[in-house]
């Protein structure tokens, strides 16, 4: 062995008995103890890394995904097509109508200030600028629906409203092609109008469904030209029917829906599911002040416009038929007094002198519940139940009288807008409720007062010919005494002959009308 060998030989035997010694030292141990720390630690740390998010999305990605059942999917998607089957049926046959309107101011004249303001005008000058006028052009917007097609000429249903005293139509549609219409007619009554326009290009006619079928739950989808922007489609479901009381007088019975309707919806298509029109999008109700859509939105049956479509097409207007009558929805306090709570109709409270009612028997007083067998939920329906009655044609209309049930065959006129506002015609003249406890202490009355109170005097009238006035309590009808609001009526009716006049209590005096004979 060499010095080389021996050297390696020593050192390796003395590194052997260190490490041995430093193996068992306590210091050894516990530099062993914190090693394994760290290193148990850093592999938790390298664990958790390895668990993160990236890695998890690794992982789950690898997994099977959440799966959508497939009988709801398929639901979903059905009823998806059938959206998008209705938007394709009925977008081409619903267009924009632009309008116009020119009104023409005179424009003043600061010339002659201030000869103008203190002496007036120059001999030989018109007053007030000289006869030159300024036009001006407000433009309008709203929405309409294809329903009939002459030749090459189509016939456009639409609100009243939207061509309400215009100068200009402009129809645009859903492709975007503009055409010059023509106004055809208009009704104030229903709010309904309808516009013409020309053209060898082919559209299709809106399908009219049947909106006597449409029930609250139905779906209810929109099409129109809301906000000027074209044709969109918003869906929604049918809230209510049989809702009255809309804008301007409006006579119809509304399907309430909470469809999105907005200012250029008028005069657009509410369709079914199955892309069929139902209704005649018409007004909103909303307490937003710009008038945005709140999900009250009203639409016309299309069963009410149908008969109009035909007329307007003929005629150019729409005829009504007249019964002749004056209609109330009575209150609970009046409805208890005539013995009619709970009942549903309209009680005829005037009737005017030689109508079709006074010829056929309808006497005031009188409930109708049914006009042909079908029941009158009140006085505007059943007001727009005659209008829909063809002049010349008999109805049939179940009354209550004195609690009893009976039928009054009526031939039904064409509506005259100044016989209908003949008011020395309207018999008696007066609206009487019974008294209540209210109108009692209002009017300072004795418990034991007993009468009705005038509620409401017509002028020209005959009730307002003999001096009737409002508030006066009606104590006897030709000299027989009136106890309650179904004595009034029963004593007018078997009383009130060709002769008619009142005893009344007015204030503290007692008085008596003067007499009218017919």
């Amino acid at each position: 062995m060499n010095l080389t060998e021996h050297f390696l030989s020593w050192f390796s035997s003395k590194k052997k008995s260190a490490s041995k010694k430093l193996l068992f030292s306590k210091n050894f141990f516990i530099f062993n103890l914190v090693l394994i720390g760290a290193l148990f630690g850093f592999s938790l740390a390298f664990l958790s890394f390895s668990c993160s998010t990236p890695r998890g999305k690794t992982a789950r990605a690898e997994e099977s995904p959440v799966t959508i059942p497939r009988d709801a999917l398929a639901v979903a998607e059905s009823l998806q097509t059938a959206f998008q089957s209705v938007a394709d049926k009925v977008l081409p046959s619903v267009v924009e109508l632009k309008t116009v309107s020119i009104r023409r101011q005179q424009i003043p004249n600061f010339n002659g200030i201030p000869w103008e303001f203190f002496f007036g005008p120059r001999q030989g000058e018109p007053e007030g600028g000289g006869g030159q006028e300024r036009e001006y052009r407000s433009q309008g917007l709203g929405s309409g629906i294809i329903v009939r097609k002459d030749k090459d000429v189509y016939y456009v249903l639409t609100n009243h409203h939207v061509v309400q005293d215009v100068n200009e139509i402009m129809v645009v549609t859903n492709e975007g092609k503009e055409y010059s219409a023509e106004l055809v007619g208009q009704d104030e009554r229903k709010d309904l109008a309808m516009v013409s326009f020309k053209t060898s290009d082919v559209y299709p006619l809106a399908v009219l469904g049947d909106s006597d079928a449409v029930r609250v739950g139905d779906w209810a989808i929109a099409v129109g030209n809301p906000l000027a922007l074209m044709s969109t489609v918003t869906m929604g479901i049918v809230s209510a029917l049989g809702r009255t009381g809309g804008p301007a007088g409006n006579i119809n019975d509304f399907i309430q829906t909470d469809t999105s309707i907005n200012q250029g919806n008028s005069g657009g298509a509410l369709v079914n599911i199955r892309g069929e029109v139902v209704g005649v999008n018409t007004w909103i109700a909303s307490n937003n002040p710009g008038g945005g859509s709140v999900g009250l939105g009203f639409a016309i049956p299309i069963n009410n416009a149908k008969r109009s479509i035909d007329e307007f097409i003929s005629s150019g207007e729409i005829s009504y038929g007249w019964l002749g009558v004056s209609l109330l929805d009575p209150d609970k306090e009046s409805a208890q007094a005539l013995g009619l709570t709970g009942k549903r109709g309209a009680l005829a409270t005037q009737v005017f002198i030689d109508s079709p009612a006074y010829k056929g028997g309808i006497q005031p007083g009188d409930f109708i519940t049914h006009l042909n067998g079908r029941e009158m939920r009140g006085s505007n329906a059943l007001t727009l139940a005659v209008g829909d009655i063809k002049p010349g044609e008999r109805a049939v209309f179940t009354i209550i009288r004195d609690g009893a049930v009976q039928e009054v065959t009526v031939r039904i006129e064409i509506r005259s807008e100044a016989v209908a506002a003949e008011n020395k015609k309207l018999w008696p003249g007066v609206y009487v409720v019974p008294i209540t406890d209210s109108i009692r202490s209002s009017l300072k009355l004795d418990k034991n007062a007993q009468g009705v109170i005038a509620a409401q005097v017509i002028n020209e009238s005959p009730a307002s010919i003999i001096g009737l006035q409002r508030e006066d309590r009606l104590i006897a009808i030709n000299g027989e005494a009136v106890k309650d609001l179904a004595g009034f009526y029963r004593i007018l009716r078997e009383k009130a002959g060709k002769e008619l006049w009142f005893e009344v209590s007015r204030g503290s005096a007692a008085l008596e009308t003067l007499k009218y004979k017919r």
